[in-house]
C-alpha cells in the first residue's frame, strides 16, 4: 500500500458560473481500520480561497499550518488577501522545496480570483501544478471521481446545481473505494456567500 493511501481520502473541486464547489469525504482510517468519521480535509484560507489536502493526514495538518503562517505574513506585509493563483504558486514552491523528503499530500486549491473568476488547481507531492477549467480530483477515490465528474459536469452551473452535481459525484465515487467515504463535506462559494453542507453517505 502506498503511503498516500494510508489514511484514505477523496477530494473534488468544480467550477460553476462565478462560483466553485470543493468537497471531501470524512473518513480517517489507518489502512482498512476506520479511526474517525468527522475528519476535516478542507481548510478555509480566506473567504474566497479554500484548500483541500488529500494524502497522509499528519503531513496534511503540518502543511496546512505552514501555509497559514505564510499567508498571515503575506497579509501583514501586503495588507490584502492572497489571490488563488499566487497561493497555488506558494503551495507549489513549498512542496518543491521539500522534494527530497516530500510532504505526502496532494493539494487541491479552489478560489475566486479577479472579477470573481473561479480558479481550481491540484498538484502532486512535489508541487507540479495541474490547472483545469472544469474540475480537479485527488485522493484514493480519484479514479472513480474522474469518471463521475466527466459524466456529470456541464459548464456555467448555478450554485445550487453545482452543489447537487458535486455531491452526487462524491457520494457515488466513494462507494467504489473502501478507503474513503463515511459521508461528505461540501463548500459552495459564491462572491457573496459561503455555503457549507454535511452529506450523509453509506456508513460501511
Amino acid at each position: 500500500m502506498s503511503i498516500f493511501e494510508y489514511n484514505g481520502s477523496a477530494l473534488i473541486a468544480m467550477v460553476g458560473k462565478n462560483c466553485f464547489a470543493i468537497a471531501s469525504d470524512r473518513r480517517l482510517g489507518v489502512q482498512l481500520q476506520t479511526i474517525a468519521t468527522d475528519f476535516q480535509r478542507i481548510y478555509k484560507v480566506h473567504d474566497k480561497l479554500f484548500l483541500g489536502l488529500s494524502g497522509l493526514a499528519t503531513d496534511a495538518q503540518t502543511l496546512y499550518q505552514r501555509l497559514v503562517f505564510k499567508h498571515k505574513l503575506y497579509q501583514l506585509r501586503e495588507e490584502r488577501d492572497m489571490k488563488p493563483e499566487t497561493f497555488a504558486s506558494l503551495v507549489s514552491a513549498l512542496l518543491y522545496e521539500k522534494r527530497f523528503g516530500p510532504y505526502f499530500c496532494q493539494p487541491v486549491i479552489a478560489g475566486l480570483g479577479d472579477e470573481d473568476k473561479p480558479f481550481i488547481c491540484t498538484m502532486d507531492s512535489i508541487g507540479a501544478k495541474e490547472l483545469a477549467k472544469d474540475f480537479v480530483v485527488a485522493g484514493t477515490a480519484s479514479e472513480s471521481l474522474y469518471g463521475a465528474c466527466e459524466s456529470m459536469f456541464k459548464p456555467d452551473m448555478e450554485s445550487e446545481e453545482l452543489f447537487e452535481t458535486v455531491s452526487q459525484a462524491l457520494l457515488s465515487s466513494v462507494d467504489r473505494d473502501c478507503l474513503s467515504g463515511w459521508g461528505g463535506h461540501v463548500y459552495v462559494v459564491t462572491p457573496t456567500e459561503i455555503r457549507e453542507r454535511i452529506l450523509k453517505g453509506r456508513m460501511d
